[in-house]
């Protein structure tokens, strides 16, 4: 039960003043938040029993129905799933809590169904949100199974908005960021900056992202008549950057600039270009991708491309609604990223034997 501080007119006291949600309706009746928002909507499915401890709590509590409550009734339930694989990623997170705000100023709450990546491949992590009536749409972020996904959710007439889809001609109702813009952006600062020996280090090749991010690469220095340094995937994180770099220093391949597929590669880039004693950006420069929360702490701070992801849960929960409310004209949103040049790239220059 939230509180709101209210100034009396007699006294100029200060009072606290108890505001009642739907929420506590729903710990006074003890019956679900999907039963609670059908008996404020006058849904005729409701068991009489629970429909009489609805009805109880709000007497008890003396509840005025709000904006919030009363959005309900576009819905069945005022509930929105979002799935994902992970909360360990500043990008998801951003995505997560724009999707969460700009619900809540439309008067609906989030259910969130975080999985493994082992669970979305065997398709046994939508178990609790992908079943008719539990929420009135769904936000998918990133889906590994993305087929999979959408003939269950068609299937079942869930209303759905795919957020950083992996399917080149995908059937759903999309948010995108312009990867191929990014990775070209990427490379073109680089190429401005002198460099002609640029190495590119690819994230995992069934993620839409990353093949567009190399094809923006590509296509940079094929219009620069620069041939690449050369091209590596690896799965994503620190130590995949690291061993990478690694390899590269070993073999004698020593590029003036790299651009990383993600963030998390790059400083493991760094690291392992860093401990033979090469600098940065003095010998190598280095650019990243998705501005991860700690580009802008590291030393050097990393030069990245961000993506927007305030926009990305916004424009999401945007479509969803349109697509609750019947709208049949609706078309897949694609954003651009923005290039941020911090420390780690710089103009070349020749770099003398080590």
């Amino acid at each position: 039960m939230s509180d709101f501080i209210n100034e009396t007119a007699e006294t100029g006291r200060l009072i606290t003043i108890k505001k009642i949600s739907i929420l506590d309706i729903v710990e006074k009746s003890g019956v679900s938040l999907v039963t609670v928002s059908r008996v404020l909507n006058n849904v005729p499915t409701v068991r009489e029993e629970n429909r009489q401890k609805v009805l109880q709590a709000i007497k008890e509590l003396d509840y005025r129905p709000n904006s919030a409550a009363r959005s309900l009734a576009r819905g069945t339930t005022g509930l929105i799933g979002l799935t994902l694989i992970t909360l360990n990623d500043t990008v998801f997170d951003g995505i997560v809590h724009s999707v969460n705000e700009h619900l809540e100023e439309n008067g609906y709450l989030l259910a969130l169904s975080v999985s493994s990546p082992k669970e979305e491949e065997a398709g046994k992590q939508n178990s609790f949100l992908f079943q008719e009536d539990r929420v009135d749409g769904i936000i998918v972020l990133s889906p590994l199974n993305e087929k999979q996904v959408i003939l269950e959710l068609k299937r079942k007439k869930i209303p759905f908005v795919i957020i950083d889809n992996h399917l080149e001609s995908s059937k759903a109702l999309t948010v995108n960021v312009d990867n191929y813009a990014g990775g070209y952006k990427a490379t073109k600062h680089l190429l401005d900056l002198g460099h002609t020996h640029i190495a590119h280090v690819s994230g995992p090749e069934h993620f839409l992202s990353v093949r567009e991010r190399k094809r923006g690469f590509a296509e940079a220095l094929e219009q620069a008549g620069v041939a690449p340094c050369i091209v590596a995937h690896t799965d994503f994180g620190i130590r995949c950057g690291y061993e990478i770099a690694m390899g590269w220093i070993q073999q004698g391949i020593l590029p003036t600039a790299v651009f990383a597929g993600d963030d998390a590669l790059a400083l493991g880039v760094m690291d392992a270009f860093r401990a033979h004693g090469y600098r940065i950006p003095d010998d190598i420069s280095i650019i990243g991708y998705d501005d991860q929360v700690f580009a802008s702490e590291i030393h050097p701070q990393l030069t990245t491309v961000r993506q927007p992801t305030e926009q990305m849960g916004k424009e999401a929960v945007r479509l969803l609604l349109k697509l609750i409310e019947g709208s049949k004209r609706n078309s897949s949103v694609l954003l651009q990223p923005e290039l941020l040049i911090r420390q780690t790239t710089a103009n070349y220059k020749h770099r003398e034997k080590q």
